[in-house]
């Protein structure tokens, strides 16, 4: 069954938790950068926060199996 992720500012992201996403935080683009490469292989969205959506703008396509959603800034 495949899986939801979030990535992003704590206070944005945590609420996710709830529905049952797994949560990443991440208050920089370094911590963005290791959330989404240590991504487990079933997540299939992930949802960004707008931060992390540019922290991550080049990183996006490589991995094609993951619909990448950007949450209003």
């Amino acid at each position: 069954m495949s899986t939801v992720a979030v990535i992003g500012e704590d206070l944005r992201v945590q609420g996710f938790a709830l529905a049952g996403a797994a949560v990443y935080p991440a208050g920089s683009e370094e911590e963005a950068r290791r959330a989404w490469l240590s991504l487990p292989g079933d997540v299939a969205v992930v949802i960004l926060t707008a931060r992390a959506a540019g922290w991550l703008s080049d990183a996006l396509p490589a991995r094609g199996d993951v619909l990448p959603v950007v949450m209003p800034a």
